[in-house]
């Protein structure tokens, strides 16, 4: 009798401290999260970040049904059309949505409205939604397996931050349903059914089960996890027991980028580590035979090693960002928070044109001239895949771009399990959450991070009440040595080291103010035929290169590529190394310039804040090859010869990487013999 009462006292016990929490965090069995994401529109951008989201709305993210109307205008198969049924409408509002809400911009709300009605609409007696009618090509459709699973993957996730934003009810209604429905026919019918594609993506499905099974608590929710888990592709296998991540063409590059987070996702119904070990050992596998500085990898479209010439997806950048915030917010591993960063602050902002209105399909990290032209990439669309067009390369990115800033911007704040906030990643913005005993207080982040050491965090409290007591956990990033903290203008106690989280956990009054100083120095990293990177914070540097832009027009295949598209050439040389120095010496050696900007826009050559200046010297032989960088020079081995010895040496200008166009980011390494 004593046992069932301690029994039923500690369920009780469990049951009161889950409800105590402000945010739904995961329900048993499943393992709970390290951090809570926050309702949609809890989060607003503030300085650059703003302008970035608003240049959106303003450039295609606005626009596409205008820009793109033969796919995303009303003959979409997802607005109840004969038009295309795949991914591309589902992709567009999977960002536009979350724009819409975060900048609260009626406009794009209304946009959204229509495809979440229809989807909700759509629904059959039998749970399936979404289209259901096979067309064939004369009507415009991509594809024509309209009831693949793949699709309805990307809607879920839109319908999720639907309901986030606005808790309508049908959400729930409708993912029960269609929830049933997989459980009764993915037996028959399995993932791999109709295409490959819902295989590889099994994750963002799994992650939508969970996500609704904290709400309902439906245990058959569970019996759908263990399937999708089962009848997608086995990346436990692939990371740990095969050599596919040590060899080019073994994988899609979106499908790594999505997949990556599939064992992580799973690790919240099967808490055995071989899930975290599997996703941490393909991370240092994909830096070691593929990885890039900027925080991707090549893969033009398959998996293709790191030479710095090999494309990298728009694609892949933004799921991969999707992949790195759920993956930091069930496990709390500041790594994927370090690599968030990275791809966020590096790789996205130079893809994308700085109206929002053209990308690139792929960029390179040695990218020295963008023009219509084969290169070394493993699939050319019409040699349009590295100029900057709507459509250019594979319109799948067209579609999908939209959603990296916003939900950047909706993971840059957590609540905490223990009633507190979390920020994890840092940008300008504020933050509106329920913290302690359910107090309303909003945080603003004022800060020019990442490209300042500085950030301020102000706290007000909402409402009549003048404290309240809750934790404060503040990320140190890895690369942060002798970070500080002050509280008010005096130093905290505490120890702030490098890769933790600090928790300041104290009573709070409107007006306090934590100011973290987070130190960025000079590191370089090694890469490609031993090529040297550089970094200070979460930036790495390239070599400014001025641009001269040139638009073209597309004659051949207009309806596939678009009208017209943009080159780029250099106006100034490229060809440079750095010269030889004792590692001992790296803050000597480079130089930091802090620019006075006035600008709100930082990411182009006009507006970029710091420039890092170092000495190098011309290398002659090294030139154009099939227009790119020729191949890569090997560092620190060959400069003996009379060409090189007998170049000026001359001061380089780095600039961040998200600000430049035309660069080269892995640096031959000069070191002359006598």
């Amino acid at each position: 009798m004593k046992t069932i009462l301690a029994i039923g006292i500690l369920a009780w016990l469990f049951v009161t401290q889950a409800q105590a929490q402000n945010y739904t965090n995961n329900r048993a069995p499943l393992k709970e999260k390290t951090f809570i994401e926050l309702p949609l529109g809890s989060i607003k951008p503030k300085g650059w970040l703003h302008e970035m989201l608003v240049r959106q709305k303003n450039g295609a993210s606005g626009q596409l049904d205008q820009l793109y109307p033969q796919v995303m205008g009303p003959r979409n198969g997802w607005l109840g059309g004969d038009g295309d049924q795949w991914e591309r409408g589902p992709y567009w509002i999977d960002g536009l949505l979350p724009l819409a809400y975060i900048l609260d911009d009626q406009e794009l709300k209304d946009k959204v409205q229509p495809w979440v009605e229809w989807a909700i609409k759509s629904q059959r007696p039998d749970g399936y939604f979404g289209p259901s009618t096979d067309y064939g090509p004369e009507k415009g459709l991509q594809r024509n397996n309209s009831q693949d699973w793949w699709p309805k993957m990307v809607m879920l996730k839109v319908l999720q931050q639907y309901y986030s934003a606005t808790g309508d009810q049908r959400v729930i209604k409708l993912m029960s349903n269609y929830f049933k429905y997989q459980l009764k026919t993915l037996p028959e019918k399995p993932l791999g059914n109709w295409t490959f594609w819902a295989e590889y993506r099994s994750a963002d499905n799994l992650q939508a089960v969970y996500w609704l099974y904290n709400i309902t608590g439906e245990k058959h929710l569970l019996e759908l996890g263990n399937i999708l888990h089962e009848q997608g592709y086995d990346f436990v296998d692939m990371f740990l027991n095969r050599d596919d991540l040590t060899r080019i063409n073994t994988i899609h590059c979106v499908n790594l980028a999505q997949g990556i987070k599939e064992p992580v996702i799973y690790y919240q119904q099967d808490s055995d580590e071989k899930y975290l070990h599997a996703v941490k050992k393909a991370f240092a596998d994909i830096r070691q035979f593929h990885g890039q500085p900027q925080g991707m990898y090549g893969g033009d479209e398959a998996l293709h090693g790191n030479n710095p010439t090999q494309g990298s997806e728009l694609c892949s950048a933004v799921e991969l960002m999707f992949s790195l915030e759920k993956m930091m917010e069930i496990t709390g591993d500041l790594q994927f928070a370090d690599h968030l960063e990275r791809v966020a602050f590096n790789a996205l902002p130079t893809q994308v044109s700085d109206d929002f209105m053209t990308r690139q399909y792929f960029q390179q990290v040695n990218q020295v001239k963008i023009s219509r032209h084969p290169r070394n990439f493993d699939i050319n669309h019409g040699e349009t895949d590295l100029v900057y067009g709507l459509r250019t390369g594979y319109p799948c990115c067209t579609s999908n771009m939209h959603q990296g800033w916003p939900k950047f911007t909706q993971n840059l704040w957590y609540a905490t399990k223990d009633n507190g906030l979390a920020a994890l990643v840092f940008s300008p913005s504020e933050v509106r959450a329920k913290v302690g005993d359910g107090v309303a207080v909003k945080m603003t982040e004022d800060t020019n991070y990442p490209f300042n050491e500085g950030i301020n965090f102000k706290l007000d409290i909402e409402g009549k009440q003048k404290k309240v007591a809750f934790p404060f956990h503040v990320r140190i990033p890895s690369w942060s040595k002798n970070a500080k903290v002050t509280i008010n203008g005096k130093p905290w106690e505490g120890e702030a080291k490098p890769n933790s989280i600090i928790v300041i956990n104290r009573t709070w009054k409107s007006g306090d103010v934590v100011a973290l100083d987070l130190p960025m120095h000079i590191e370089t990293s090694t890469w490609y035929e031993n090529a040297m990177a550089v970094e200070r914070g979460p930036l790495v540097y390239a070599l400014k290169v001025e641009e001269d832009w040139s638009k073209k027009q597309i004659k051949d295949n207009p309806e596939r590529y678009g009208r017209e598209y943009y080159e780029v050439s250099p106006a100034t040389d490229w060809n440079y190394g750095i010269l030889d120095f004792p590692k001992d010496k790296t803050q000597e050696v480079f130089t930091v310039v802090k620019k006075d900007t006035k600008g709100a826009y930082p990411w182009n050559l006009a507006g970029a804040p710091i420039e890092i200046k170092v000495k190098g010297k011309q290398l002659p032989f090294w030139s154009l090859y099939n227009e790119m960088a020729g191949p890569q020079p090997y560092s620190r081995m060959i400069y003996g010869i009379s060409s090189v010895k007998e170049m000026p040496e001359v001061e380089l200008t780095l600039i961040p990487y998200g600000c430049t166009t035309l660069r080269v980011t892995e640096f031959p390494v000069i070191k002359e013999y006598e």
